[in-house]
């Protein structure tokens, strides 16, 4: 079974919702609501069981609507219901609404032409656990090392504001003479109290830049390839991605969709330009007639021990399986190069950070020896 992808609308996906650290297991949302992508994990796992059990859809979705905590939610599926009722199918409920993306209401169509709507609501629900895992594990290996950085900038900044002009004072007072080291502190402390202003508006410039130029095609590249030259991160994103297309491609195999739409719909849920640019290619060529393995081959992008298995489940006709191993191999992988970068970063940190510190309160203390042997 094969379908067109023609004219398929950019899918408004609000990303103003994000984790904290210390309550991982929950979105917290700012600046408007949304239906997070914790909510549709539980919400396309329910769906799954409900169908399952036996239930028609809207009585599923009415059931669903019901238990929802937050009346927002209750009116977001109290409309899909409707929708049921005027006689639309359920992937087209789904894409009225832009709480839900394009991925989903193809997943979804897919599921309704074939009669597999009820595994198509289970594999949505395990994408998007393995998403919201893949997010959590991210946000422990970053968070730490996050704090720690902004509590040391801030107690930097402390002492250049305030403890360091009150040495300075009593320095000027006694006119005692000054190593190097207290010079440059001198003046560094000098030069931030005048001009910490400029970094808080870079930063605010910097903020309003990208919220701008986010979706531009150039901001995209540049970004892309700039992330990819820092050490251990680079490698660490590409990862991710390549594992959230796997994910794709398996929820999408596993529905019996033709694997070149399934390249097609991965590429526009995928947001990585890399990988979206070689899936560009991968499609022009599979339609010239080349296999999958030897397109992938041709990209960066992908690992070589992931084009021998496409190649073997190809020579086999097992792509869901494979794929499945790959997520699995991909998601195993992302947790234990999260934990090495959240082991590496932390006390690269803290000794950078301390070091500072410590250069000055030396460089305040040296001309204090020498005022207590003038007072001396």
């Amino acid at each position: 079974m094969g379908f067109q992808l023609k004219n398929i609308q950019k899918e408004k996906v609000s990303k103003k919702s994000f984790d904290i650290d210390a309550i991982l297991k929950k979105e917290i949302t700012f600046f408007g609501s949304s239906f997070s992508n914790k909510k549709k994990e539980a919400f396309y796992t329910e769906l799954a069981v409900l169908l399952e059990a036996g239930l028609t859809l809207k009585d599923a979705l009415v059931l669903l609507a019901e238990e929802q905590k937050k009346e927002e939610d209750k009116k977001l599926l109290a409309t899909i219901v409707e929708s049921l009722i005027m006689g639309k199918n359920f992937s087209q409920a789904i894409k009225e609404n832009n709480k839900f993306t394009t991925y989903e209401y193809h997943s979804l169509r897919i599921g309704e032409e074939t009669g597999t709507l009820q595994k198509v609501a289970k594999e949505l629900g395990l994408f998007f656990k393995r998403k919201n895992e893949q997010r959590r594990t991210i946000l422990s290996a970053i968070s730490y090392p996050v704090v720690v950085l902004f509590t040391a900038f801030l107690a930097i900044a402390f002492m250049l504001q305030f403890v360091v002009p009150m040495f300075a004072d009593i320095f000027k007072q006694n006119k005692v003479e000054l190593p190097w080291v207290t010079k440059l502190i001198l003046t560094a402390s000098n030069s931030f109290q005048e001009n910490y202003w400029i970094g808080i508006l870079l930063v605010i410039i910097i903020f309003v830049f990208v919220k701008i130029y986010k979706k531009k095609v150039w901001y995209r590249r540049l970004s892309a390839a700039f992330l990819s030259k820092i050490p251990f991160v680079g490698e660490f994103t590409r990862k991710v991605r390549i594992a959230q297309f796997t994910q794709a491609i398996t929820l999408l195999t596993s529905a019996k969709v033709p694997l070149l739409n399934g390249i097609q719909l991965t590429k526009k849920m995928v947001d990585y330009y890399p990988l979206q640019i070689a899936l560009e290619q991968v499609e022009k060529d599979i339609l010239k007639g080349q296999s999958l393995h030897e397109s992938l081959s041709s990209h960066k992008v992908f690992d070589k021990k992931m084009i021998s298995l496409i190649k073997v489940a190809g020579q086999t006709n097992r792509n869901e399986t494979i794929f499945q191993r790959l997520t699995d191999q991909y998601n195993q992988e992302i947790d234990y190069k999260s934990k090495m970068i959240s082991a590496t970063i932390e006390p690269l940190i803290i000794l950078f950070l301390g070091g500072i510190v410590a250069i000055i309160l030396i460089a305040m203390y040296l001309p204090m020896f020498k005022l207590s042997t003038v007072i001396g």
